[in-house]
């Protein structure tokens, strides 16, 4: 159900989203490959929350679209993932108004300042270490209108600078064209088409403003149809969150590494993608 009564947070000047926090990311499957979530034991499985006081699911609705889905922890106040399709590099602005998630709060927390379940707009006021860094890049979307819906506060985490502006973004902009040149949707190769998922693995005890947790790792991992090897494929990268230029360098692993990796800072057991993404990408293949 979307949320239309937003009056008592416009008088706080807060831009809002209209979104929908759902009880199964079954409303928004799509963003997903063959329509199906990751699993992860105790957080999310069969595409619902098992946890839905502290994780809640949100499909990203800007202007009667589905735009992306994510998946919040209230508790850290960040994103655990955000999942979307790669469709296309779209060239243009990209710089927009950060937003809240007016769903998340019930209409007594709305009338107050910082936002209870979610990280707000001052928690990065008054210090310079720190961005809005994107899970959802508006440097991976294909238009105007999904660039400025991925400017919502449920679609960041804390980032050092460095770190944001550095090797994370160029990892973007590499993966971004390897996507355009290797992945296409299978029933029409003309598309360009990736289902990505990109998450964050939350620190024991680093906080921004004492509310929002600073991740101590971020990840992001992608599967598509590759065009000239006519198989599904997969490619990952993974990086220590720190402030320094010497931070580790993204690797691109095999995805089953990977998934080790995941399991180890999430749940035993957790699951990415279908068995169907099973085969590493070799960018020089195709």
């Amino acid at each position: 159900m979307r949320f239309l009564v937003v009056s008592a947070l416009l008088v706080y000047g807060f831009p809002l989203v209209i979104t929908e926090v759902v009880d199964s990311f079954s409303t928004c499957s799509d963003f997903f490959l063959i329509q199906q979530p990751p699993v992860i034991p105790g957080i999310l499985e069969n595409s619902a929350s098992q946890d839905n006081n502290r994780y809640k699911l949100i499909c990203q609705n800007y202007q009667n679209a589905y735009k992306f889905a994510t998946l919040y922890d209230t508790t850290n106040k960040i994103p655990v993932f955000s999942a979307y399709r790669y469709t296309g590099y779209y060239i243009g602005e990209r710089h927009f108004p950060w937003k809240i998630e007016p769903q998340l709060e019930t209409s007594d927390a709305a009338m107050k300042k910082p936002c209870v379940n979610q990280a707000s707009p001052e928690d990065y006021w008054r210090q310079d270490q720190l961005d809005r860094g994107h899970l959802f890049p508006n440097g991976q979307t294909a238009n105007k209108i999904t660039a400025e819906c991925t400017f919502t506060l449920t679609n960041t985490v804390p980032q050092y600078k460095n770190f944001n502006k550095g090797i994370w973004v160029t990892m973007e902009k590499t993966v971004r064209n390897t996507m355009n040149s290797h992945c296409r949707d299978k029933d029409n190769v003309n598309n360009i088409l990736a289902y990505v998922l990109t998450g964050a693995v939350p620190s024991p005890a680093n906080l921004l403003n004492d509310r929002v947790n600073i991740p101590s790792f971020m990840w992001t991992v992608f599967c598509c149809y590759n065009h000239g090897t006519k198989k599904w494929t997969s490619q990952a990268h993974w990086a220590e969150h720190n402030n320094h230029n010497e931070v580790n360098t993204i690797n691109a692993i095999n995805l089953e590494q990977f998934t080790v990796l995941i399991q180890n800072n999430y749940r035993q057991g957790s699951k990415l993608f279908s068995t169907d993404c099973s085969t590493f990408l070799d960018v020089n293949e195709g």
